[in-house]
């Protein structure tokens, strides 16, 4: 029972009032409990089992909130099946977040499951602001005792709390930013919600370079001292210092709207000739920045870079004849085009290309003779694997070194490539261009960071045909429903990457427009054109 509580006996009820918070009552009922510790109850009862059913779950749902809206963690807990671990973010829930009152209102369960509202108010400092959220709870059998409890989960205080992280209200740890674009356009979360992790990461690392003052602010503080506060709700407003950024704030708002159609898909834009970033957007938009922090096979998308390896060693050309059979086999692999699908043999490397002919890469790497080859294409010209310094955490990609039919599968992005939406949106900038130029978010002399750069460029010979070669893709290829609406110079690469398990498998595109590249995954989407490829369409339409 907290400090200061006070308890009445009325017609048999206990009825804590907790005292000087102003927290909601909180009344248990003695009496016929599964413990018995009052009245004439048996000396042991069967351990029921099962899913709680319905009245089970509404009362074991209605008394843990009740006893946490009321102040009172150790009761609460006591519902939970992890005490040890609830109580102390029930307690922190009034002594390190500062709420001094909260009204916790059940919705109608589903199942086993119960939504939530919390209306809350925060208090620190002289500083008073209201709260509101809703999340939901789980009410599981207890594995010994049988009893309906609270599955207990850091999500049940509020939906975006996670292990080993806490609820904090005080004085920001660091200033507040007001984040522009490369026009001195405002960016904010409300606006952009997908930019919510970056904007916490920027304010985290540069907020004390802006000129900023803290303010008074609600935030979850992460188990990972290296992770951002995530701010959930400001008391008092610190003085914002300007943080120039380079995205572009048209491109942002099209990569907010186009990812909103898929339950799980990414976007990034990157400007070719400077590895600007226009465009990060995620759906769903909060936590985990899949754009940036990723790691999946991103299927025919790596073609470019396979592709560049070929042309540079001279085993293919545009133009050049390239069979394209129904299947080809390297060691114990044997790879197939979809549908089985088959070029004629007069067929050019363009064409196999612009088609996603996979048995046309397959079929080389016995002319390459070096299982190691596009490992090193990966890093050597494109940048991967060199520890990016985009201002923000990312992933920068992997093509480990594989041999027999590990490597193979590489050379059309399967196996063990691992890439995010900013990892092939810089490799079609560097195709592009021939040259990497290491993707940043933020300038470079904002803090004299040092960037990767690759050890050689591609020639102009290689990197027109490449040119030439996803230019085919967008305008009769693979990606020319999805591209038909970009303007300018454009060209475009599809991807469908398998995932074992996975019904469906995930759609990937990639392509350019004069100086803008941007590459988009949409997790079980299918093929690349039908749902990556608009949603790359939308932000090459509206970038610059």
């Amino acid at each position: 029972m907290r400090s200061g509580a006070k308890v009445a006996v009325v017609g048999g009820v206990f009825v804590l009032v907790a005292g000087g918070l102003g927290y909601g009552v909180y009344e248990v009922v003695l009496g016929g409990s599964e413990s018995g510790a009052i009245g004439n109850a048996s000396e042991s009862s069967e351990v029921r089992t099962g899913p709680p059913d319905k009245e089970e779950t509404e009362k074991t749902a209605k008394g843990f909130l009740d006893a946490w809206a009321s102040g009172d963690a150790s009761a609460a807990a006591l519902l939970t099946n992890n005490e040890s671990v609830a109580e102390p973010l029930l307690a922190g829930f009034a002594d390190e977040a500062h709420v001094t009152k909260a009204v916790i209102t059940p919705g109608a369960a589903v199942g086993t499951k119960v939504p939530y509202t919390v209306k809350a108010t925060v208090s620190y400092d002289g500083k008073t602001k209201p709260w509101s959220y809703s999340s939901e709870l789980t009410v599981v059998r207890g594995l010994t005792t049988g009893k309906a409890l609270v599955d207990w989960q850091p999500a049940v205080i509020h939906p975006q709390l996670t292990e080993g992280a806490s609820l904090k209200t005080g004085e920001s740890s660091s200033a507040a930013i007001e984040a522009v674009d490369h026009n001195g356009k405002v960016l904010d979360k409300e606006t952009y919600p997908s930019l919510g992790p970056i904007l916490d990461s920027l304010r985290e690392k540069y907020g004390d370079r802006t000129g900023g003052s803290p303010g008074i602010e609600t935030w979850i503080e992460p188990a990972d001292e290296q992770l951002p506060d995530t701010t959930l709700l400001t008391l008092a407003k610190g003085k914002p210092g300007k943080l120039q950024t380079t995205l572009d704030a048209d491109a942002q708002a099209a990569a907010e709207k186009a990812v909103k159609q898929f339950s799980g898909a990414s976007v990034v834009a990157v400007r070719p000739s400077t590895g600007s970033i226009r465009a990060v957007a995620n759906n769903p938009a909060t936590g985990f920045n899949a754009a940036m922090q990723g790691k999946q096979a991103p299927g025919s998308t790596l073609k470019i870079m396979t592709a560049a390896m070929l042309l540079e060693k001279g085993f293919v050309t545009a133009n050049g004849a390239t069979e394209c059979p129904k299947e080809a086999r390297y060691y114990e692999s044997t790879f197939h085009n979809l549908k089985n699908f088959e070029l004629p043999a007069s067929s050019s490397f363009t064409t196999s290309f612009a088609r996603s002919c996979n048995t046309a890469f397959i079929k080389k790497i016995d002319e390459v003779d070096d299982d190691s080859a596009l490992a090193k294409e990966a890093r050597e010209v494109f940048g991967i694997g060199l520890d990016w310094k985009t201002g923000v955490v990312s992933v920068d990609g992997s093509v480990p070194e594989a041999t027999r039919g590990v490597a193979a599968a590489q050379y059309i992005g399967q196996g063990t490539v691992q890439m995010n939406a900013l990892n092939i949106a810089s490799i079609t900038a560097t195709a592009r261009t021939g040259t990497f130029h290491q993707p940043v978010i933020v300038p470079q002399s904002l803090d004299d960071r040092q960037l990767a750069t690759a050890s050689r460029s591609l020639s102009q010979n290689v990197t027109g045909q490449l040119n030439d070669m996803m230019r085919a893709t967008a305008s009769w290829g693979t990606g020319k429903a999805a591209m038909a609406s970009v303007g300018g110079d454009k060209g475009a690469k599809t991807g469908s990457a398998e995932v074992d398990g996975q019904g469906t498998s995930n759609s990937w595109f990639t392509g350019f427009s004069d100086d803008l590249a941007a590459a988009a995954v949409v997790q079980s989407g299918g093929h690349g054109g039908d749902a990556a490829g608009p949603v790359v369409a939308a932000v090459l339409r509206a970038g610059s």
